[in-house]
């Protein structure tokens, strides 16, 4: 295979949906996710992480060696002092509780199961989400299975059972399938698992919800089959929830598979997802897929935005500087097929690669010089080299950035 055949196929295993994907000093991290393989979903591989430069808009590919995770779908991936977490989701045999952990501050990336913990590990699952607080990672909800005794300890509010069989699992002979709205705490120093007892109205038991970090307070938002948009919070140092009481005309369309990104102290921006009646929210005015909800006054505000023509599901979201919002990959055209006897998921091919980035305050002066230059140097020419240096560099990356607006790999 030639060096351009490579670069080729190393770019096209790019487009993905369900990954993982985080901000750290002007670097998106991307691992993991899926693709649609002639009408099959492929795993992308877990020895691999992919590192956009936000500046320049390259791309590096870096190799992982170590306890390699199995493949995985619907896992919950978090970025906590320098090191990415990934726990549950499903493996070839099943839902998994497992915790993997990858320190990337090391020069060479390796992976390292996380086996000597404290506590009670949480039961299987996937389609859960994170919020890291106080270097503690605080999950919530999800879909998996439990035992029956596990089922008895647990409060009928906080597990709806969808499915039981008989199988068997170590020496368990019974398993129960259902959501949860649990809460449970990973203490990434002490390695200690724990389950802190919550007061208020909580949300239901979902997965596929959105979630955000405001401060000292956990949003929850979506995942459920309800008309509108609903908002929940849970304040992560007196354990008490929230509900925010809207008004239904006010309030988007329910959704799940969207992302919820805090882009203020008091304010989230919610962006696409999966409608109610199964398909990708898309560029319609009675489908609007872009919104700020403002914690504050509790009010819901439908944005105008450059990208109409690129609705996303199953993407990830991650706030970029000056407060702008990364969204990257997704599928553009998820379906869910629903008949009387099942739920099925059309296979999409419409998996994406590109680095979608909404600007949600105006910019400096600095940034809109930035962003002129870069776009228009034909004006500038050698002139960029007489800039400040350190305007001069970074407009240079801007110049190869708007220049290259697909993915660019470096070796």
């Amino acid at each position: 295979m030639d060096a351009a055949a490579e670069r080729d196929a190393a770019l096209s295993r790019l487009e993905r949906s369900s990954h993982t994907a985080f901000t750290d000093n002007n670097l998106l991290y991307v691992w993991g996710g899926y693709q649609v393989v002639a009408g099959e979903d492929v795993m992308l591989p877990g020895d691999e992480i992919w590192l956009c430069d936000l500046d320049s808009g390259t791309w590096e590919h870096r190799k992982i060696t170590g306890d390699i995770p199995p493949d995985l779908s619907g896992f919950c991936g978090s970025h906590a002092n320098g090191k990415l977490y990934i726990f549950g989701g499903c493996d070839p045999t099943g839902y998994t509780n497992q915790m993997f952990s990858l320190d990337l501050t090391e020069q060479c990336y390796l992976w390292k199961k996380v086996t000597d913990t404290k506590g009670t590990t949480p039961s299987p699952r996937n389609k859960h989400s994170c919020w890291v607080h106080r270097d503690r990672l605080i999950y919530f909800g999800g879909y998996g299975c439990k035992t029956i005794g596990e089922v008895r300890n647990t409060p009928p509010s906080s597990f709806v059972v969808e499915e039981m069989s008989w199988m068997t699992i170590g020496d368990t002979l019974f398993r129960c399938w259902g959501w949860n709205n649990e809460v449970i705490v990973f203490d990434t120093h002490t390695a200690t698992w724990s389950m802190p007892e919550t007061r208020g109205p909580g949300p239901a038991p979902r997965g596929c919800h959105a979630s955000a970090l405001l401060g000292k307070k956990g949003y929850i938002s979506g995942g459920v089959e309800t008309a509108e948009l609903d908002m929940f919070c849970l304040d992560l140092e007196t354990w008490t929830w929230t509900q925010f009481d809207i008004r239904s005309s006010c309030a988007p369309l329910g959704r799940s598979m969207h992302t919820m990104t805090p882009i203020s102290d008091h304010t989230l921006f919610i962006f696409g997802g999966l409608g109610v009646d199964g398909n990708t929210l898309s560029k319609s005015r009675l489908r609007h897929d872009a919104w700020q909800f403002n914690t504050q006054n509790r009010g819901w505000n439908k944005l105008t935005h450059p990208h109409n023509d690129k609705p996303r599901v199953c993407h990830t979201a991650c706030l970029g500087n000056d407060n702008d919002v990364v969204v990257f990959g997704g599928s553009s055209n998820l379906c869910i097929l629903m008949d009387s006897v099942a739920v099925l998921r059309a296979p999409s091919q419409n998996h994406c690669r590109d680095v979608i980035i909404f600007q949600t305050q105006p910019y400096s002066l600095f940034r809109l010089c930035e962003d002129f230059i870069g776009k228009n140097p034909e004006l500038f020419g050698k002139q960029i080299n007489w800039l400040p240096s350190k305007l001069s560099n970074k407009v240079k990356k801007r110049v190869t950035f708007f220049s290259n607006m697909q993915p660019v790999l470096t070796a």
